[in-house]
């Protein structure tokens, strides 16, 4: 059955008030309907959904401003869950985050990349349910799984389009496979993009602004959002920074490009120049045959940190590349934030923030209307694996998608929800 004009409208205004309610902590039903412009007895009906539903609970009573007190309500954490899977070349992480967005529970384990997908996925699957058993957190709970990972990649398919770790992943349909495993909606979405959208739901930007995030793990990827949606662009592969060409002469990029920054800056990058340092090398014990990139990159990091001059100098180069490319995508999107996140950043951040700090406040196109801030994720190393878990909680819940009802929808009459596979009912 198709959904009624009358319901997509309950829905949509079912989302933007909780959302209002997840950003302002807790608040009165007479301040909702001043943020929203909704009228009172529709904030009325809408609160008292969320209260039956369990999603918000009242909380007391505020100060009194001369009449009777008004009573609080804000989200109840434990109501709903979210999971995010983190896919990176050769490590995954797992987080388990409630309806505020916080972590409550994490796991990770290395040795992807010397399985095909085929096993490697069943292996996730077995991590998230132990995961949720450890945690004692209801399966009927869980809204479904955010499996966030580099790109490019068809979100709507749920498949990877690039020969990473190995041949296999390419086109193999990760999404849907993993869904079959847990029997839960597994959504596919970028890990930058994953990561800029946590900022958001946890509170730590203004959510009316326009801002970054520039991502870095073993790759370098970005992530835009504007008023609290992530910029998608025509196929969900936007802001890939690290294939924006810096140098016209540079060599072929494996993604079919030249002179890609990720080839100059990315943590491989600083690896391999260290390695071409012989006396760097042999005192960071780095090893040429290795294969773990980000324990080799966090070496250098380390080593740069604590003073080391040819260390602080590669890692130094590579913020500076960072910084050109900062510039670039502040220019484009007329950014007022931009946030590093990743475990890269997670390890040298301050080193990073600094020089790419230094070349926005100098190059920055509208740096005489605005600034643009550079700021550390609050979500550190594991920031694209809760981000994974929020974009779970945002598309099931603040964009009106969270009902039963909701679940008959025609294919296409609502995108990001299609790509949650299988549909089920969260008992919303």
């Amino acid at each position: 059955m198709a959904r009624s004009p009358v319901w997509a409208s309950r829905s949509k205004t079912r989302g933007l008030v909780l959302d209002v309610i997840r950003a302002a902590r807790t608040i009165s039903r007479v301040e909702l309907a001043a943020a929203t412009g909704l009228t009172g007895a529709t904030i009325s009906e809408v609160v008292r959904e969320l209260l039956g539903d369990g999603l918000v609970v009242e909380v007391g009573r505020g100060a009194s401003t001369g009449g009777k007190p008004r009573t609080l309500v804000q989200l109840n954490p434990p109501a709903r869950y979210g999971v995010g899977v983190q896919l990176e070349r050769n490590a995954c992480v797992i987080v388990l985050v409630d309806l505020a967005g916080r972590p409550v529970a994490r796991t990770s384990f290395h040795g992807v990349a010397s399985m095909p997908p085929d096993r490697a996925l069943p292996l996730v699957a077995s991590q998230v349910d132990a995961l949720l058993t450890t945690a004692a957190v209801e399966r009927a709970k869980v809204l479904g799984v955010g499996l966030v990972s580099y790109g490019p990649q068809d979100r709507s398919a749920g498949v990877l389009l690039t020969p990473q770790p190995t041949e296999e992943w390419c086109d193999y349909p990760v999404a849907g496979r993993l869904s079959e495993s847990l029997g839960l909606p597994v959504l596919l979405d970028n890990d930058a993009a994953a990561a800029a959208i946590a900022e958001y739901w946890m509170g730590a930007v203004d959510p009316r602004s326009t801002y970054g995030c520039i991502y870095m793990a073993t790759g370098i990827g970005g992530g835009v959002v504007v008023a609290g949606e992530v910029y998608r662009g025509s196929s969900s592969n936007t802001a890939e920074i690290g294939h924006v060409s810096i140098d016209v002469h540079g060599d072929e990029c494996t993604c079919g490009n030249i002179g890609c920054l990720e080839n100059y800056a990315g943590p491989s990058a600083v690896v391999r120049q260290a390695l071409a340092t012989p006396g760097l090398a042999r005192r960071l014990a780095l090893d040429p045959a290795g294969d773990d990139v980000l324990t080799e990159f966090s070496r250098i990091a380390a080593a740069a940190n604590a003073g080391d001059a040819e260390a602080r100098g590669l890692v130094e180069r590579s913020a500076r590349y960072l910084g050109h490319a900062a510039v670039t995508v502040a220019v484009l999107f007329d950014l007022d934030t931009i946030v590093l996140a990743g475990q890269s950043f997670a390890v040298a951040g301050s080193i990073y923030q600094a020089v790419i700090q230094q070349q926005l406040d100098r190059r920055s196109f509208a740096r005489r209307a605005h600034p643009v801030r550079v700021v550390p994720s609050v979500n550190g190393s594991d920031a694209a694996a809760i981000g994974g878990a929020v974009l779970v909680l945002q598309n099931e819940l603040t964009l009106g998608r969270g009902r039963p009802e909701d679940r008959s929808a025609p294919a296409g009459a609502n995108e990001a929800r299609d790509h949650l596979l299988p549909a089920r009912s969260t008992g919303q």
